[in-house]
């Protein structure tokens, strides 16, 4: 009997996996190296494509790189949008979005790094910050406000102005993660051990319900 045929990943034969796996290897390219260091020769050896795959399917560096924000930043807003659709009360809906968000970026760790340049390379270039913000940034900002509104209007949120509130409570989530190099340096542990990680989501969570609560949770219930 003849042998059965393979594919090999990297031809055409599997569009959906090649094109999984060369925007996986450019997450990790352009988290280590920025737009400017980046390589596409390094990707496709990552990936196992040859070259000419990598530009069938993206036409330059550039339409990667638009790929790739486009991964990092849809899985971000898809997890917290799931978060803040669940029918909890305000209080534990808020607590779900935090802990969603926390450990997005901790199963991630090219994200942090993307966010981070893209803020950096804004400057030089807004047009795509701009696209991305409207895209992915401004539905999370809306259901986060929209959340504050109805805690504020039951009376378990204190009023606060989204406009402060939001970028404050976002940061306290995700500068850890930025900071994470300087802190095992400081402390001599490993930030980014389970146990660091779940104690940490614990103090956000602690952190962003004391400055936002009306009540402790025994008078809630």
């Amino acid at each position: 009997m003849a042998a059965l045929r393979t594919i090999r990943l990297g031809t055409r034969g599997k569009p959906e996996e090649s094109r999984a796996a060369i925007l996986k290897a450019a997450v990790g390219e352009f988290a280590r190296e920025g737009v400017a260091g980046a390589r596409t020769d390094a990707i496709a050896r990552s990936a196992r494509v040859n070259k000419a795959l990598l530009y069938y399917y993206f036409k330059d560096k550039e339409s990667l790189y638009d790929a790739v924000l486009d991964e990092v930043f849809s899985g971000v807003r898809a997890a917290v949008q799931n978060a803040l659709a669940q029918p909890l009360p305000p209080c534990e809906r808020l607590a779900v979005y935090i802990s969603t968000h926390f450990d997005y970026i901790a199963s991630n760790p090219s994200y942090h790094r993307i966010v981070n340049a893209e803020f950096l390379r804004a400057g030089r270039d807004p047009s795509r910050m701009r696209r991305v913000a409207q895209q992915y940034f401004l539905p999370i900002f809306s259901s986060v406000s929209a959340l504050l509104k109805e805690g504020a209007e039951s009376g378990d949120f204190r009023p606060v102005d989204p406009i402060h509130f939001v970028p404050s409570m976002i940061s306290v989530i995700a500068f850890y993660f930025t900071t994470a190099p300087i802190m095992s340096v400081l402390t001599g542990f490993d930030p980014m051990s389970p146990e660091r990680l779940a104690d940490r989501r614990a103090a956000v969570i602690d952190f962003i319900s004391a400055a936002l609560f009306t009540r402790t949770k025994g008078e809630r219930k």
